[in-house]
């Protein structure tokens, strides 16, 4: 792991050891006085890449590219604040507190050169409202079954809107809750591994998990689903920046529809796009090596046209 700067690199050995500790490669730093986990690879002077997870899920999301886009770029992931092992933020969760969180965390780690961002799911939508918020920090983006593109979403995301029955859903820690989301994350149920069922348990064990998932969702949708006020605004905003977009799907997406792919299509015309066959909400995990030699394509694509315009 590379690029820590001195007094904000990460946590103390104790810390690390703690339950729930990171991998090796992994590091926690102080973010607004937040304890937040980060994984900072590659070399610090190579082109800056930013891998985003989606809605109650972690860094780990990322394994397949790490290794893949290291070589060339410094890659960065951080737990959004209260999930994964990162704790959670006092005050409102929003599409934009969540992305200046973000921006501020990379401030800390000392890197305010344009991104490639690579989001999934919820990420997607914060890769876009970052840029939306500060156009001149991002290069490119690579949007992953992001949400942004419709208002179908899964019931379970509807439901945990509706504060009261999502609490109560919520208790249930048991390994046959972490089966059922995991299962409808993947079209292949041999991707439902016991680690991966370790790990969703690890992550729902973070003291501010129910709090903020139920926070988000509520921001994202309603009962009736995803919010259209939002999407529309943000969606008007990224795509007259026209910026280099590579917007991917699964067609067996159990959490937002492969359907949002043609409104994508619409909205972002100057986008490219690639729909994976037999795969679900997560193709960076399911389809791992066509989705990296993918993402490598067209961030090379993008580094091949020079530093361009940053609008």
């Amino acid at each position: 792991m590379s690029g820590a700067r001195a007094g904000v690199g990460p946590s103390s050995s104790s810390e690390a050891s703690a339950p729930g500790a990171a991998a090796p490669d992994d590091g926690f730093l102080r973010v607004r006085g937040i304890r937040v986990r980060y994984r900072d690879e590659g070399a610090r002077e190579k082109p800056p890449v930013l891998l985003l997870h989606g809605i109650g899920r972690s860094l780990e999301d990322w394994e397949g590219l790490y290794g893949r886009l290291a070589p060339d770029h410094r890659v960065l992931s951080v737990d959004l604040p209260g999930f994964g092992l990162s704790e959670r933020t006092e005050g409102r969760y929003s599409m934009e507190s969540m992305a200046r969180f973000v921006l501020a965390a990379l401030d800390t780690l000392g890197e305010h050169r344009p991104l490639h961002v690579v989001g999934n799911s919820l990420g997607g939508a914060v890769a876009m409202k970052i840029s939306a918020l500060e156009p001149q920090r991002v290069r490119s983006m690579v949007l992953v079954n992001s949400a942004g593109f419709g208002k179908e979403v899964t019931l379970a995301l509807r439901i945990l809107a509706i504060r009261p029955i999502g609490r109560r859903l919520l208790k249930d820690k048991s390994r046959k809750a972490a089966y059922r989301t995991e299962r409808s994350l993947f079209y292949d149920k041999r991707f439902v591994t016991e680690e991966r069922l370790d790990h969703a348990q690890e992550v729902g064990r973070n003291p501010g998990y129910d709090e903020v998932l139920l926070a988000v969702a509520r921001h994202l949708g309603t009962v009736r689903g995803v919010r259209r006020r939002w999407r529309t605004q943000l969606l008007r905003t990224v795509a007259a920046q026209r910026k280099p977009t590579l917007v991917v799907w699964g067609d067996e997406d159990r959490v937002l529809p492969a359907s949002h792919l043609e409104h994508a299509r619409t909205v972002f015309p100057h986008a490219e796009f690639h729909l994976f066959e037999k795969c679900g909400h997560m193709p960076q995990i399911e389809r791992e090596e066509e989705f990296d030699a993918l993402v490598r394509q067209f961030v090379s694509g993008v580094e091949s046209q020079g530093p361009g315009c940053v609008s």
